[in-house]
């Protein structure tokens, strides 16, 4: 599968490249985001919300799991997994009604749900490099191998 990478000067670029990439996705779509604390993964998943419509703030869903977002023709659920203490808790959520034909799901800490999340079409690692950050995109599926090649 490819791969592709960004250099991301500070928080403004990350959500500016969140706008960038929200323009070539579509639903259903999964994107696992990857990062060590306050390595940019909320704020990435910023600026695609954004982009997508939603008007108000995009907080972090760390003590909710899942914050969901209504939009023009589809509904994007922002998972953050980090204080999931077993994945088995994914079940009694009813993980898998979220990742339907009409929802686009921004996955942060992915491993912490392993074996019960579907394949993520995108992965996307965010490393501080410096004062900046990259960003690395590989593609897991077909669909993700298109969404690599309209960026």
């Amino acid at each position: 599968m490819s791969s592709l990478a960004f250099e991301l000067e500070n928080e403004a670029a990350t959500v500016a490249f969140g706008l960038r990439l929200a323009k070539v996705l579509d639903a259903p779509t999964t994107l696992y985001l990857y990062g060590e604390l306050g390595a940019g993964k909320t704020t990435l998943s910023r600026g695609i919300i954004q982009s997508l419509g939603h008007k108000g703030a995009v907080k972090s869903p760390t003590y909710t799991l899942v914050e969901p977002y209504e939009l023009e023709g589809m509904e994007v659920y922002h998972f953050d997994l980090y204080r999931l203490s077993d994945p088995e808790e994914l079940e009694f959520m009813g993980i898998r009604d979220y990742f339907s034909p009409t929802s686009l799901c921004l996955v942060e800490w992915p491993d912490r749900g392993e074996g019960l999340l579907p394949a993520a079409d995108v992965k996307l690692e965010l490393v501080y490099q410096g004062e900046n950050r990259k960003v690395t995109l590989t593609a897991e599926s077909e669909k993700g191998e298109r969404i690599l090649q309209s960026l």
